[in-house]
């Protein structure tokens, strides 16, 4: 089976959430999650990423909700958790 990319992006209050990875037999490879939304402390977004690369697609919407869910010290003002599962349901869609 092949690669296929997804890109799917969320226009949250302030700022834009992509979420873009690779599918390969049904997981996720080379997970990114960029925009131009602060978060902090900075590392919890590569760290969200390390979490969801490699995993089986049908996971990563409950993965998002357990990370965040797990780390109660990320602050992200104007975005929720909410907006990055709509980004990834919007890469899932493509």
């Amino acid at each position: 089976m092949g690669v296929k990319h997804h890109v799917g992006e969320q226009k949250a209050r302030k700022g834009l959430i992509r979420v873009e990875f690779d599918e390969r037999d049904g997981r996720a490879e080379h997970v990114r999650i960029t925009g131009d939304f602060f978060v902090h402390p900075e590392e919890a977004i590569g760290e969200l990423e390390r979490r969801l690369e490699g995993r089986k697609i049908e996971e990563l919407e409950h993965l998002i909700d357990e990370f965040f869910s797990m780390r109660m010290d990320v602050e992200m003002p104007y975005v929720n958790v909410e907006d990055f599962k709509i980004a990834l349901k919007r890469a899932l869609k493509d």
